[in-house]
């Protein structure tokens, strides 16, 4: 057994216990193997012990990688900041994007999504900690986006992702999660039908399932430490 194997089995037996912790359904929640600045080879391994969701940030590495896996069904998403002159790419070539945090990004990839594809799935990112260094909608903004999100043709709004600040121990992880939860369940209060909550990470993903995580977006607990020489 391979060192990614054994690992992706971790991580999902920790997703159960998190699942069962929160009585929830395991199938509930979607595991995003975050293969950022790892090879096609390390992605091509995961998917050979099931996995097929992964999770990219960086356009021209991903468009490599997904090149060089055309072959295999593996659903892509794109996790990082999305930059006006990179939005084609990502149109064209993923199933989801987790980081839309401004309707120009938004209606760019909706205006050049091709019409032989399905809608892409979206989430908008939040900045639920309110951290300068973040990208994300502030929350107070965050509804006038969604509706104007979910109004675009070639889009379907999922839900919210977060990266909170990072915090020590389960109870204080759990907090910014809560309130993301809360933000989800006001945007549907006001007619809008999001089912996704992208947040959770490698180090606080049982936090995130416990506050009602859909998609947990998981990298160095899979692939190990990253090498980020010449990926970005």
């Amino acid at each position: 057994m391979t060192a990614i194997t054994s690992n992706l089995q971790a991580v999902n037996h920790a997703i159960a216990q998190a699942a069962c912790m929160a009585h929830r359904c395991k199938e509930s929640i979607k595991l995003l193997a975050v293969s950022k600045g790892f090879s096609a080879v390390a992605v091509c391994e995961a998917y050979q012990a099931g996995q097929r969701d992964f999770g990219e940030s960086y356009v021209q590495e991903a468009l490599d990688k997904i090149e060089l896996l055309r072959d295999l069904p593996i659903q892509w998403h794109f996790i990082g900041p999305v930059q006006s002159n990179k939005t084609r790419g990502i149109a064209t070539h993923f199933a989801w994007v987790h980081s839309i945090d401004r309707l120009k990004i938004a209606e760019r990839l909706s205006a050049q999504r091709p019409a032989r594809l399905p809608p892409l799935n979206v989430c908008i990112q939040v900045n639920v900690s309110g951290e300068a260094s973040k990208s994300g909608v502030a929350p107070s903004g965050l509804l006038e986006l969604a509706k104007a999100v979910a109004s675009l043709p070639q889009l379907k709004l999922r839900g919210l992702m977060a990266i909170p600040a990072p915090a020590e121990g389960l109870e204080a992880q759990r907090v910014p999660f809560a309130k993301m939860r809360e933000l989800m369940h006001q945007i549907n209060m006001q007619g809008l039908a999001l089912d996704t909550l992208s947040m959770g990470m490698s180090h606080d993903f049982s936090a995130a399932i416990l506050e009602g995580a859909t998609i947990v977006r998981v990298g160095t607990a899979i692939f190990g430490e990253r090498n980020y020489g010449g990926n970005q």
